[in-house]
């Protein structure tokens, strides 16, 4: 019987030209790898020249709006027309040339940027929520304001203007005192608007931000908090419907949410004082006239609501229907001072200056504070002159 030898491994022994092929191609990688890293993986040094980052943020109200710059100093230089030339200028370096010239980077370093967390109103003029690179063309007085896409530019070496979003023309003004640093900040703070300003030397640039639907941006997230545990608290609810008569809008959902709490049996003055506003914003007056009638007999109406409620009637014109409030003021408070003056305010509107003036110096005796005593004592003697009161 003839033995078959069994099948014998071979193994294959790398030349030495091989393995110094392939330790070349390790070295390579690792080199490009090590460069990569260089590139990305800098020192942390102070920015060029100097220039300090700095950072300024401005709400309306529920919008935030954050402008992002590089702070060069006038270090005796001539600024305007100078360093920083009118109109575009060639930069000879990127894309900026004599075809293509840039505008001015409105900062120093990295391009300064400004960021809307909503959609606003620049001028007038509508640009959506974003970040946005921030250039300007000087100019002796007019100055032109420009939005790019292009946000974590250098400079404006590469600017070209289909970047550009949103340009605006505002105009330059003087300012009340010197500016070393070149610096941003928000003057004529609105809820809804606010003025931006860059302002260096002598000089400051502002453009105007608005928020074309600020009330409705705070309507959606009161809706949104009617459906969480901030409206379990009878008077956050009160707030928001107030807040939705105040500037009339939202109205049938704020009426909504304060039937809500009356049909759960949430009986408090407050409640019922905030619908009438809503009504009467409705233009519903004369179911806000009942819905106040109940208000005014509930157990926790105090004399002040309830006087204020009388004088929110004569400042309506409204001089003898307040009358019965006052009325029921005095006979809930005899001895309150508060209810004692809505009564002789009430006499006094209707022209009885002589039964005004016996509830005023009842008031007098009654009242303990000092500087009401004050003001009381001046109407008496208003009063007693024939004069008006209210």
């Amino acid at each position: 019987m003839t033995c078959v030898p069994a099948r014998q491994k071979v193994y294959f022994r790398p030349t030495k030209k091989i393995r110094f092929m392939k330790s070349i191609r390790l070295l390579l990688l690792l080199t490009g790898i090590m460069a990569a890293i260089v590139s990305t993986a800098q020192m942390t040094l102070p920015p060029s020249g100097a220039n300090q980052r700095g950072e300024v943020t401005q709400y309306m109200g529920l919008v935030k709006v954050t402008i992002i710059y590089n702070s060069p100093d006038v270090g005796g230089r001539e600024i305007w027309g100078k360093l920083v030339p009118y109109g575009l200028a060639n930069l000879n370096f990127n894309k900026s040339t004599e075809q293509n010239p840039s505008p001015w980077r409105a900062g120093a370093n990295e391009n300064t940027t400004i960021t809307f967390s909503n959609d606003v109103e620049i001028e007038g003029k509508a640009l959506k929520a974003g970040t946005y690179g921030l250039h300007m063309i000087p100019g002796e007085q007019d100055w032109v304001v420009i939005f790019t896409n292009s946000a974590s530019a250098w400079g404006s070496f590469s600017y070209v203007p289909s970047d550009e979003v949103l340009r605006v023309t505002v105009k330059a003004k003087a300012c009340d005192e010197f500016n070393e640093f070149l610096t941003y900040d928000f003057v004529d703070r609105l809820q809804n608007s606010s003025t931006a300003r860059l302002r260096w030397e002598k000089l400051q640039v502002p453009f105007k931000i608005a928020v074309p639907n600020g009330d409705a941006l705070y309507v959606a997230r009161l809706r949104d908090e009617m459906t969480g545990p901030k409206s379990f608290n009878w008077l956050n609810v009160v707030a928001a419907a107030n807040f939705c008569a105040t500037r009339k809008i939202n109205l049938d959902e704020a009426n909504g949410w304060l039937q809500a709490l009356i049909d759960r049996n949430v009986k408090y003055f407050p409640i019922y004082n905030a619908r009438g506003a809503v009504l009467v914003a409705m233009g519903k007056q004369p179911d806000a006239d009942v819905v106040m009638k109940e208000a005014i007999n509930l157990p926790d109406a105090t004399a002040g609501q309830i006087v204020n409620y009388g004088r929110s009637l004569i400042t309506a014109k409204r001089e003898k229907e307040s009358m019965p409030v006052f009325d029921l003021a005095v006979k809930r408070f005899p001895t309150n001072s508060v209810a004692l003056m809505g009564m002789a305010r009430g006499l006094s509107a209707t022209g009885d200056s002589k039964k005004a003036l016996k509830f005023a110096q009842d008031a007098l005796k009654n009242e303990t504070v000092a500087a009401n005593k004050t003001t009381i004592d001046g109407m008496i003697k208003k009063l007693e002159k024939g004069e008006p009161i209210n």
